[in-house]
């Protein structure tokens, strides 16, 4: 929602990244940033009002960006995207940083203004291929923040890395970091950032996406 600079952007780049996308804003001009190469979807109107947001595919969206200039709006879509659509990898742009972390003690994730890259909003809706947090020098080994299925609270974070290989470095829980042992359990809202060797990424992003495997 929202297809200013940031919002175009973003688009773009999770087209470029072989991903469907749509985007929602109220005034139609605001779709020429996107450009004549974009082939993703547009929706003239209110971004948190239901009916655009399942024309924009909604019902079947892997995330929801709430990128507009207002941060009620973003906000609000967040929400609705998430507690009636069921989206899980929500994220809202926030400019008062006041407001940042109470939203995100609500279990929207929040990115400032100031701090804001794309990378970050990526990082939180593309499944597979986004930037690495961290590369080690030889590029084998990287810190990557991955998208864990709800159906993993509850669990041990033992069992998240058992089950991707990877080792869980730390948690974003309600808006700052937590350095945790294997025997914390997973939560929701949590995001969880793993350490892993490069080619085993695409195989921990599909194992924690999915239900844990049966006992």
């Amino acid at each position: 929602m929202g297809c200013g600079r940031v919002g175009a952007s973003l688009a773009r780049s999770i087209q470029r990244s072989g991903n469907d996308v749509a985007v929602i804003d109220l005034e139609e001009s605001a779709f020429r940033r996107l450009g004549t190469a974009f082939a993703g979807r547009t929706v003239t109107g209110v971004g948190f009002d239901r009916d655009n947001l399942v024309a924009a595919g909604i019902e079947g969206a892997y995330g929801f960006a709430a990128v507009s200039s207002g941060d009620n709006s973003n906000i609000l879509a967040a929400r609705v995207a998430r507690e009636t659509f069921g989206v899980e990898n929500v994220v809202a742009r926030i400019y008062d940083p006041g407001r940042a972390e109470i939203y995100q003690r609500l279990g929207i994730p929040t990115v400032g203004t100031v701090k804001w890259t794309s990378d970050q909003i990526l990082r939180r809706l593309v499944p597979e291929g986004h930037v690495p947090e961290y590369t080690d020098p030889t590029g084998a080994v990287i810190l990557a923040e991955v998208a864990v299925s709800l159906d993993w609270v509850g669990h041990r974070l033992a069992d998240l890395e058992a089950a991707s290989g990877g080792r869980v470095a730390f948690l974003t829980r309600l808006g700052k970091g937590l350095i945790v042992g294997s025997d914390h359990v997973y939560q929701e809202g949590d995001l969880v950032h793993l350490i892993l060797p490069r080619n085993g990424v695409a195989h921990a992003e599909h194992i924690l996406a999915s239900p844990p495997p049966a006992p």
